[in-house]
């Protein structure tokens, strides 16, 4: 009730976190609806993070239900390859790099593109300046980087052919390990 009374048309987009199924997300865009038509708000915008490996899975399904995505690489990460990231032990396992997250992530661009909705990424790989021409590569539409990063990344990506970025991320679904993409010819 809160946002939508601080909303004001084509100004404000919600994002629900953690979705997981269809299911649960018809039921969220109902409950929001009915809230909206309540209140005779404005139409906001409604997306979700694809965080788990099912929402990437199901993203075509998915993308008729929301009007944009946003890719949590940190969370995707973790869950695809069963490793806790915050584990000193464990995350040198967890890079998201990995051909298995590479195919989530495109998979989910695509999902969303074929269904002209909208796929931002965020998380730790945005910053990441071997992985941005992957990414860009996929075809993603926005990248979330940080605060320090973001000259770096913008003034790198202006260097950048799209046309090679496309082969670079073919050559790395094609890859086994985190490693080969790292480490393929560029």
């Amino acid at each position: 009730r809160s946002i939508f009374r601080a909303a004001k048309p084509n100004l404000m987009r919600v994002m629900f976190p953690m979705v997981s199924d269809r299911d649960e997300l018809r039921k969220i865009r109902k409950i929001f609806e009915e809230i909206r038509v309540n209140m005779s708000a404005p139409n906001v915008e409604l997306g979700i993070m694809i965080e788990v490996p099912s929402a990437a899975i199901m993203a075509e399904a998915l993308a008729e239900d929301v009007d944009f995505f946003s890719i949590g690489t940190n969370d995707l990460t973790q869950y695809t390859l069963a490793v806790d990231r915050l584990n000193p032990n464990l995350n040198y396992l967890s890079d998201a790099m990995h051909p298995a997250v590479l195919k989530l992530i495109g998979q989910t661009i695509s999902a969303a593109h074929a269904k002209n909705k909208h796929v931002a990424l965020c998380g730790e790989l945005g910053s990441d300046m071997q992985a941005v021409p992957v990414l860009l590569g996929l075809g993603i539409d926005e990248i979330s980087v940080s605060i320090s990063a973001l000259a770096i990344v913008k003034s790198f990506i202006r260097t950048l052919s799209l046309r090679e970025c496309k082969k670079m991320a073919q050559v790395a679904l094609q890859c086994s390990t985190a490693a080969e993409v790292r480490h393929q010819p560029k």
